[in-house]
């Protein structure tokens, strides 16, 4: 049974919804009855409270017209819509460059299309680091290429692709370029708008904000067909009404990311949490891009011990962690990351520590004082099964 507070080390998976955002939904909830699409004053006030939050994320971004952000239910449907959206746009192209490590949202897509449509997908590789081959993407790009999809940062590993120096390729040939910024908002300098890409994808509840409420930036001037129709509701490119309490916690909780910039706090208990942990388990490795990585994550491998029995252990001693992205929960296969970096013989040992600006170095010194020898434990159990 877990005692005192939880030490949370998931903030990949999600974040805890920041209180300032809390009160705000609550006072929208309470507060803001009307439909945003009614000319009457509750409606208005709707209206203006959703406008408030778009130029949040506006500046979280660097977009710089309000109708470049798309209100969504979160990061999955922005990336289906933008794939699907990409499609339309070039009809008389049948190919998606993507790479192997990309969110379940876009991998299954790509495969449906494939499967119904006969898309043509070029999965690019990646090395044991999970850098990308960027001579396997100059290769993927010709005149049949629709669409690039690659992610700007990998949930598992943190590694970050250079997204900046692959859309000018993408757009030579074509294609217009679409980024799952899921992990990266809020994380990341230069802003994602900079980068050049025609899409991106957004979600509030990897920055402290809301589930269920997301954003998909898209350039002025990209071609772009709804996937949600049946109204007029964002310009007409989702239809339903607006989830008004969660497009203002994410209003606020974009805005506090840009006024709450700790990442390098962040990455010096990340840091810490390494150096501790590879200091007392010799062995262990840190997976990922050791330079190109986000700030807040530590992928760490500990061969020959179950990374399920140890995140097992850490639960019970009130420590969250976890062995992959949460959308893979409940399935018996591993990381697809991890196998597309070579390392299927870890990828059963792996555990993703991810941190947030709520985490203190009094939550790495819980950990500290017990995975060495929860770590030990599994090992010796693994050997004696």
């Amino acid at each position: 049974m877990a005692t005192g507070a939880i030490v949370y080390l998931d903030a990949n998976a999600t974040t805890p919804v920041d209180p300032r955002v809390a009160e705000a939904m609550l006072a929208a909830l309470t507060g803001l009855p009307g439909n945003p699409s009614s000319a009457h004053a509750a409606g208005r006030a709707a209206r203006q409270a959703v406008e408030a939050a778009r130029r949040n994320v506006m500046a979280l971004v660097g977009a710089e017209r309000p109708d470049e952000i798309v209100f969504t239910s979160g990061g999955s449907e922005s990336n289906v819509a933008a794939i699907h959206a990409a499609l339309a746009a070039r009809p008389g192209r049948r190919e998606v460059v993507t790479s192997s490590v990309e969110h379940a949202s876009v991998r299954a897509t790509l495969d449906r299309l494939v499967a119904t449509d006969g898309l043509i997908v070029h999965r690019l590789p990646v090395d044991a680091s999970g850098r990308l081959d960027l001579d396997a993407y100059r290769a993927a790009l010709g005149p049949g290429t629709a669409l690039v999809t690659l992610m700007s940062a990998n949930n598992e590993t943190g590694t970050l692709f250079p997204i900046a120096d692959l859309v000018p390729a993408a757009h030579a040939a074509g294609a217009l370029f679409h980024t799952d910024a899921v992990q990266a908002a809020g994380r990341l300098d230069p802003s994602i708008a900079a980068t050049g890409v025609d899409m991106a994808s957004l979600s509030a509840h990897k920055l402290h904000g809301p589930k269920g409420a997301g954003a998909l930036y898209i350039r002025r001037g990209t071609p772009f067909r709804s996937l949600i129709t049946g109204g007029g509701q964002e310009r007409g490119r989702r239809a339903g009404t607006e989830n008004v309490p969660a497009i203002v916690g994410f209003g606020v909780a974009a805005r506090l990311a840009r006024a709450d910039d700790q990442m390098a706090g962040i990455a010096r208990l990340r840091d810490r949490l390494e150096t501790s942990i590879t200091a007392a388990l010799p062995g262990t490795r840190i997976l990922g891009d050791r330079e190109a990585r986000l700030a807040n994550t530590a992928c760490l491998a500990f061969p020959g011990a179950d990374a399920e029995m140890m995140l097992h252990r850490l639960d019970q001693l009130g420590i969250a962690a976890s062995s992959g992205s949460a959308c893979a929960v409940g399935t018996a296969a591993p990381s697809h990351v991890l196998l597309a970096m070579g390392l299927e013989h870890i990828a059963g040992s792996t555990i993703r520590f991810s941190l947030s600006r709520c985490n203190t170095d009094a939550d790495i010194d819980r950990l500290l004082a017990v995975l060495p020898g929860i770590a030990r434990e599994a090992r010796i159990l693994e050997i004696v099964a």
